[in-house]
């Protein structure tokens, strides 16, 4: 069979992709925006990538189209399919039906997963599987132009885990309690000899809770003892901690990546791996092996002893998580950000209230301003308390980055897109001069 993925970029789409490669399917697709790490997983797996949307592209017509929600209305290729009556189908949904539907949808053994990013563990960011279990990063923007449910209703999981809750996708939620509506749908379809494991320390999450749960709940927590799962005598420059269950002692653990979220993530892990029947132990052990994945605070290299890390925070909550646990695991050389402000969200302002405070552990802030901004960066700036500046372009913030890093400092790139190649672009720079050579 042949299918067609219209958005196959995506951090979902792609995974999508090569699960159905890996079921024997035939398998292509379009984007506008053709970059790696996704671009690049998608055609070591022999998929054809298309640039763009254009109904030339499904000539002859797939046996399958499936439609990402990155596509809407007015989209040539939808208005095509439609005026058409072709039959297509959503990311999520395709999922549920081949994939999903007769799973345990968590992760243990040797089993399915589809991750949100490309992890450097495994050559790709999905896998089939040959187990009863499958793990899947789910979240809760909406399916696709004609369902606007959230993703992660599809998924139908057996074991959940729900991290953190606040508002964001503020071009699909009006507001706070439209995105706990559909966490409260979520756990609706939970089975009730499934188990529900939530961060203790999120009021929101518990205020879904407070409109009705049939699952029995775990919680977990890296600040209070009364969660289900504690992580005591955290290290954070080590990234190691003492793991107690109900407050009895389970081991000690250990991480390879960093962060106070990061041992909460991985509590939460081990949580959900015991329902499935992991021995907290080997949970434990195998953390330590666990590598993370591309664009979360991704070391891309150091060169004249300038270090450059890429990630994909976009919220100010997690560009705030970001820069702390980065201090908090390197206490000397300056932190110096460079942020684009690319999600939808943060195109219309809402988060402008909270970004400020957001750098407050950086040493210097660059910000790229896109022309298609509703709101204005200058009035942020005034407000964050290290050293900003303003750019309208990459190239601007290159030139400016070579004229002020110094040897020992640590350049930090986040964006949840390709950011005009800026990475790339400034090692390539810092690669290309003489050694001790800055300025």
């Amino acid at each position: 069979m042949h299918i067609h993925i219209l958005g196959i970029c995506g951090t979902f789409m792609g995974s999508l992709a090569i699960i159905a490669k890996q079921l024997g399917h035939t398998v292509s697709g379009s984007d506008m925006n053709v970059y790696p790490p996704m671009s690049t997983q998608l055609e070591m797996a022999g998929i054809e990538l298309m640039s763009g949307y254009s109904v030339d592209h499904i000539f002859p017509q797939p046996d399958q189209i499936i439609v990402g929600n990155v596509l809407g209305r007015g989209n040539e290729v939808v208005e095509y399919l439609l005026n058409n009556h072709i039959s297509f189908t959503s990311g999520p949904a395709w999922l549920h039906e081949q994939v999903l539907k007769g799973r345990w949808v968590l992760a243990v053994l040797k089993p399915g997963f589809l991750i949100g990013g490309v992890p450097e563990n495994f050559d790709y960011s999905s896998r089939l599987g040959d187990s009863k279990y499958f793990v899947i990063e789910a979240d809760e923007y909406d399916t696709a132009f004609f369902d606007k449910r959230s993703k992660f209703i599809h998924y139908c999981p057996h074991t959940l885990v729900l991290n953190n809750l606040e508002f964001d996708h503020a071009d699909i939620f009006d507001d706070l309690d439209a995105i706990k509506r559909q966490f409260h749908h979520l756990i609706r379809i939970l089975p009730s000899d499934g188990k529900l494991i939530i961060n203790h320390d999120d009021q929101n999450l518990q205020d879904v809770i407070d409109m009705g749960c049939w699952t029995p709940i775990e919680t977990f927590s890296t600040l209070s003892s009364t969660a289900t799962w504690f992580a005591r005598d955290i290290d954070l420059q080590n990234s190691q901690f003492t793991l107690e269950q109900n407050s009895k002692p389970r081991g000690l653990g250990a991480l390879g990546l960093i962060g106070r979220h990061n041992i909460a993530n991985a509590i939460a892990a081990i949580a959900a791996a015991q329902h499935a029947g992991v021995y907290v132990e080997d949970a434990l052990q195998m953390l330590t092996s666990f590598a993370g994945v591309k664009r979360r605070l991704e070391h891309k290299g150091t060169f004249n002893n300038i270090s450059v890390y890429d990630d994909f925070a976009h919220h100010p909550t997690e560009i705030s998580a970001t820069i702390s646990a980065f201090k908090d695991q390197r206490p000397s050389g300056r932190i110096i950000t460079v942020f684009e402000p690319r999600s939808n969200s943060m195109r219309l302002g809402i988060h402008s209230g909270h970004l400020a405070k957001a750098f407050d552990d950086a040493d210097k802030v660059f910000i790229f301003e896109p022309k298609d901004m509703q709101w204005s960066i200058q009035d942020v700036t005034k407000n964050i308390k290290p050293e900003s500046k303003v750019f309208s372009s990459v190239d601007e913030i290159i030139l400016d980055l070579l004229n002020v890093i110094d040897q020992g400092d640590n350049i930090l790139v986040l964006s949840n897109g390709n950011f005009d190649g800026l990475s790339e672009k400034l090692i390539l720079q810092l690669s290309s001069r003489e050694p001790g050579v800055l300025h």
